[in-house]
C-alpha cells in the first residue's frame, strides 16, 4: 500500500482534507496515510476508557483459559478488532447527536490494542493462574507440608502484589527494547502476530475499508454468537460433573475414559 500525502495548499480545509481524507464523515476512521498525529492525540479519554472495558473482558476469558487448561492464548488480533468496533461505535454514535468527534485514526487503534493486551497479559504472565495465587497457607498445607521445596507460605496482599506486577511490567519492557533492536531491526525477523495486526489495523483505517470492515466484524459477531448459545446449551442440559452434551465421546470412547 502506497503511502502519500495529500496537497495541502488550500490552508485549513486543505490540512484537514490531508488529515481526515477529503470524504470523510464525521466519526469515521481517519484515511490519513502521511502524517502521524501527536501524541496528545494517540492517548485519549474515549482511548483509555475502551482499552479498559476490551482489557477487563480479555482478562476474565484468558484467566478461564488459564485456570481450566493452563493455556495462555494469544488474543492480540481480535483485540484490535473489538477496539475498532467499540471506537467506531463510540465516534458515530457522538457524530449522530451532533457533537463534534475527532475522526478515528489507526494510531489511536493501536495504543488501545496495545493497552488492552497489557491488561490481560498482567493476568497470565504476573502468574494469578499459576504461582502468584499458590503462595497461600491452604495452598501449602494441600501440597503437603513434608512436600520437597515446600517451604513456606506467602499471603496475597494488594500492597506487595501491586509491587510486583510493577516489577515484572518494567523488567519486561527493558528486556523488550533490545530484543525488538536485535531480532525484529537487525536480524529482520517476523514477527507474525505483530503483523498480522498491524495489516488488520491498516486495512480497517484504508481508503474504502468499510465494507472488508463491515464483513469482519460481522462474522466475528456471527460465530461468537453461535459459540455463546452453544456453550448455553451445554451448561443448560448438563446433570452433573459426568452428564451433560460436553461429555459426549467426539473423539471416541477410547479417548473419553482417558479424559
Amino acid at each position: 500500500m502506497a503511502l502519500h500525502q495529500r496537497d495541502t495548499g488550500d490552508g485549513d480545509k486543505g490540512k484537514k482534507a490531508a488529515l481526515y481524507g477529503d470524504d470523510a464523515e464525521p466519526g469515521a476512521p481517519s484515511h490519513a496515510t502521511g502524517h502521524v498525529p501527536p501524541w496528545r492525540e494517540q492517548l485519549t479519554v474515549r482511548g483509555l476508557l475502551v482499552s479498559a472495558a476490551v482489557g477487563t473482558m480479555y482478562s476474565v476469558i484468558v484467566m478461564k483459559l488459564n485456570l481450566t487448561t493452563g493455556l495462555n492464548p494469544t488474543l492480540n488480533v481480535s483485540a484490535a478488532l473489538i477496539s475498532f468496533v467499540m471506537l467506531r461505535g463510540w465516534t458515530q454514535a457522538l457524530a449522530r447527536l451532533g457533537l463534534a468527534v475527532r475522526p478515528l485514526t489507526r494510531q489511536e487503534n493501536t495504543v488501545v490494542q496495545t493497552c488492552a493486551v497489557a491488561c490481560y497479559s498482567i493476568g497470565s504472565a504476573g502468574g494469578f493462574g499459576s504461582y502468584l495465587l499458590g503462595l497461600n497457607k491452604k495452598t501449602y498445607e494441600l501440597a503437603g507440608t513434608d512436600m520437597e521445596g515446600n517451604v513456606g507460605t506467602k499471603e496475597p496482599g494488594l500492597g506487595w502484589m501491586i509491587g510486583f506486577l510493577l516489577a515484572v511490567s518494567f523488567v519486561g519492557i527493558l528486556a523488550l527494547v533490545p530484543l525488538r533492536k536485535i531480532l525484529v531491526i537487525d536480524y529482520k525477523l517476523t514477527y507474525p502476530s505483530g503483523t498480522a495486526t498491524a495489516v488488520l489495523i491498516n486495512g480497517f483505517h484504508a481508503p474504502q475499508a468499510d465494507e472488508v470492515a463491515k464483513m469482519q466484524v460481522n462474522g466475528f459477531t456471527k460465530y461468537f454468537a453461535i459459540s455463546f448459545v452453544w456453550s448455553f446449551f451445554q451448561w443448560f442440559y448438563s446433570g452433573g460433573d459426568n452428564c451433560g452434551f460436553s461429555q459426549f465421546p467426539t473423539l471416541g470412547l477410547r479417548a473419553w475414559k482417558q479424559s
